[in-house]
């Protein structure tokens, strides 16, 4: 089962929405973002933080994809989750 949400973010002082989608797998979920054209995957680590899982060519094909936004995406989605 697909579930379609919006992330909300505050980033360099604006107000940003990414489209994302919570895929469930047998025991475990991630949370698919379309940051700008590019799928970026978070999961939950062991310790329950959020990591974002993004292929080196994506990164290399969108400059517009900072570790400080991936970073504000992941804290979002902590909120979201608490």
């Amino acid at each position: 089962m697909v579930e379609d949400f919006k992330i909300p973010v505050l980033y360099n002082n604006q107000r940003l929405n990414f489209p994302a989608q919570l895929l469930r797998y047998a025991y475990s979920y991630k949370i698919e973002v379309d940051v700008e054209g590019t799928l970026v995957y978070f999961e939950p680590d062991e310790e329950r933080n959020w990591r974002a899982m993004v292929g080196q060519e994506e990164v290399s094909v969108n400059q517009n994809l900072s570790r400080e936004l991936l970073k504000a995406i992941a804290s979002s989605i902590e909120e979201i989750v608490k």
